[in-house]
């Protein structure tokens, strides 16, 4: 069966970077039948549709269990549409977002960063959504707020985690305040304490979330997955990208769960936004959008998938080691010259690789 790929168009540069990425993605390019099924979530059309096609897209991705996506804007107005992203990992039921930093050649991180990191954030629940009041004048006013986290996204944040650092062959690092919060940031502690008995055969160093950060700083460039509770993990998200120098050379994703806590819908993208001031100009980097394509090929269930994902994850940072880069890494290829790049690379590393039957 052709497995096919729910793309969700986007704004700006966003739109722009997805169709690089579709270039690479192309079955001419990867030898991989593929069918796109596309959505126009463009701020235009989702006024038009009310958002509609929001809904569409995100049913599309329940059927499919993959999705691509572009970045896209999400207006400030009150009663306007709003985002698309909290639509659409409410109706898939994204319980997880995966972000992992990466050295560019290059680049020059920042502290002990070296080895790939990847954070795994509670996408739902905690101070996103929380329930909040203010009582009382002047100076005697107090505000409050009442979050929310369930035992369920928090064994799916900790399995996840583990399975992820077991993949990699690194450790499982980090974790929430649970000294202060024993009873609510406890809950993901104690999925972490039991997902670690399920994987005695990953490293495990639970740290206190301030003390994460710290020791981020001065580590001796090990390799880790950092599981962690919704606000935090927005925040490690930033911080543990621009360790590296650049969040170019890394890729979002959403995932929901089956049963058995298998990846049941994928939906990829770039960390970044739609930087208007780029549209148009042909210099923006499209790395991290094609690095997010590539990464979904890895929840397609055929070998020949994780090659290709491989070739395009090779291509990509040894273009970049070759000296071939957009501005934004000291380069002067435009965003179309990149991807070319890119696409020749690969098509030679697959002949290469089909010819030595590997």
């Amino acid at each position: 069966m052709t497995p096919t790929i729910a793309v969700l168009k986007g704004d700006q540069t966003g739109q722009e970077l997805l169709e690089e990425a579709l270039r690479v993605l192309d079955p001419a390019v990867t030898g991989i039948p593929v069918y796109f099924e596309h959505f126009d979530l463009s701020l235009e059309n989702r006024r038009t549709t009310r958002n509609k096609v929001v809904y569409e897209a995100a049913e599309a991705m329940k059927k499919t269990g993959l999705g691509l996506k572009a970045a896209t804007i999400t207006p400030a107005v009150k009663g306007d549409v709003g985002s698309p992203n909290a639509i659409l990992r409410d109706q898939v039921n994204g319980t997880v977002i995966v972000r992992t930093g990466r050295r560019i050649p290059g680049i020059r991180p920042a502290g002990g960063a070296y080895a790939p990191s990847s954070v795994v954030r509670m996408a739902v629940g905690g101070a996103y959504g929380a329930e909040e009041s203010r009582q009382g004048r002047g100076l005697d006013e107090v505000a409050s707020r009442t979050e929310h986290i369930s035992r369920r996204n928090c064994h799916a944040v900790a399995e996840f985690a583990f399975r992820h650092a077991r993949k990699l062959g690194v450790k499982v690092f980090g974790g929430p305040k649970f000294t202060v919060s024993p009873v609510y940031e406890g809950m993901l502690k104690e999925e972490m304490d039991a997902a670690a008995k399920r994987y005695p055969e990953v490293a495990y160093e639970p740290q206190l979330i301030d003390a994460t950060y710290a020791l981020l700083l001065t580590s001796g460039g090990d390799g880790m997955v950092i599981p962690s509770l919704n606000r935090d993990g927005d925040c490690l998200s930033d911080f543990v990208l621009q360790m590296f120098g650049s969040i170019a050379g890394a890729e979002s994703l959403l995932l929901s769960f089956d049963e058995e806590w298998t990846p049941a819908v994928v939906m990829a993208e770039a960390p970044h936004g739609t930087a208007p001031s780029l549209q148009g100009k042909n210099i923006a980097n499209p790395m991290a959008m094609i690095l997010a394509g590539a990464a979904l090929l890895r929840y397609i269930d055929k070998p020949e998938a994780l090659r290709v994902a491989r070739s395009i994850y090779e291509a990509v940072f040894e273009a970049v080691h070759r000296g071939m880069s957009t501005p934004d890494l000291g380069g002067s290829c435009t965003t179309t010259e990149f991807t070319a790049e890119i696409i020749r690379r690969v098509k030679s590393k697959l002949e290469v690789w089909e010819a030595l039957g590997s």
